[in-house]
């Protein structure tokens, strides 16, 4: 039997409780025991607590690793599995529980912050779990290849499984533009918002820039305060979070969605964005360019001119527009739940 861990599902969707709930039509072949605070009709569930999610904040996180690593193994023995698939990468060490994991990026290591648990818990618990997994899935070669340079994990444990879009959900709904640019994710540092802000303080002041993600009291108010500096605060719209059923509409309507990150595993909103038929302007670095391929502008994103200029081209050239508009749609076509559902349960069967 297959124990699916799904004590990290968040109320509010966003990337890991997007990919989880993605992936389990697609495993139901393997007849899975869901762990999961949340109510899932059509599958077999088994209830934990639902405080063990980012919706308790820490406090959530640190209930659910003790949970992880006390909890779950007698659940594992008491319902007899023999193997616990997990969408992230968490799992009790030292144990008897075989298991696979799901590997999305190595963020905490490349931008450590020394006082943040979670640079701790990539240093000292991420490390073990990957070593006792039985295989560990990655989202992306640029992820995989971390996992290589920052751990010595070999490479034939480890398996690409890109993620994907729901093809139902983010579509081009042929709608009018309107003159804003979006971005789309949290406010951290890595982000690199600070210089998109810069670069869009360039651009002509009849265009926007729309920030799509929930405040972040480290980040948003120096983001707040740069836009006021740079006088361009009224042009500069805070949205907070977006809801899933909102986001095809906010999408469809921009000029082009900028995320110029400094790293990413994957990167959904570049995949959500070209799905939609909006042009795309992102980064060079990580696996940002496996996702665009040749569908979007790729700029580096320490360059605030090189991101500004990007950001121009797409103002002044309406024929590239409508160029990124058909790439991007055509590269998105690569990519589904299915195909993802389908990889990852070929895997998880060969280790039942």
């Amino acid at each position: 039997m297959i124990l699916i861990n799904l004590a990290f599902l968040a109320s509010k969707p966003t990337g890991h409780t997007v990919y989880a709930k993605n992936l389990l039509p697609g495993l139901t072949p393997l007849k899975p025991v869901l762990l999961t605070g949340q109510d899932i009709p059509d599958y077999s569930c088994y209830k934990i607590s639902d405080q063990l999610t980012p919706d308790q904040g820490k406090k959530g996180h640190f209930k659910r690793l003790k949970w992880t690593q006390f909890d779950l193994p007698k659940i594992y023995q008491k319902l007899q599995g023999n193997l616990i698939f997990s969408p992230i990468p968490e799992a009790p060490i030292f144990t008897k529980c075989r298991y696979v994991v799901t590997l999305h990026d190595f963020i905490p290591l490349r931008f450590p912050r020394f006082t943040s648990p979670l640079t701790q818990y990539y240093r000292y618990y991420i490390p073990h779990v990957l070593n006792q997994a039985q295989h560990i899935l990655s989202d992306s070669e640029s992820t995989a290849n971390d996992a290589i340079a920052f751990y010595k994990i070999p490479a034939n444990k480890i398996t690409v499984v890109p993620l994907a879009y729901d093809s139902q959900h983010f579509k081009f709904l042929d709608l009018p533009t309107q003159n804003y640019f979006l971005y789309v994710g949290r406010h951290d540092a890595y982000k690199n918002i600070g210089r998109l802000l810069t670069a869009f303080s360039q651009l002509p002041e009849d265009y926007e820039f729309w920030i799509a993600g929930s405040p972040d009291p480290r980040f948003t108010p120096s983001l707040e305060a740069q836009a006021e500096e740079l006088g361009i605060r009224d042009r500069v719209k805070f949205l907070s979070y977006v809801s899933y059923a909102e986001l095809p509409e906010l999408i469809n309507r921009a000029i082009a969605l900028v995320f110029p990150s400094l790293w990413e595993g994957f990167g959904l909103p570049v995949l959500e964005a070209m799905a939609c038929g909006t042009p795309v302007i992102t980064s060079n670095l990580s696996s940002l360019p496996e996702v665009a391929g040749d569908a979007a502008l790729l700029v580096d994103p320490y360059k605030e001119s090189a991101i500004a200029e990007a950001m121009k081209l797409i103002v002044t050239d309406s024929q590239l527009r409508h160029q990124l508009h058909l790439k991007g749609l055509d590269r998105a076509s690569n990519f589904s739940w299915q195909k993802t559902a389908a990889q990852t349960a070929e895997i998880l069967s060969q280790y039942l």
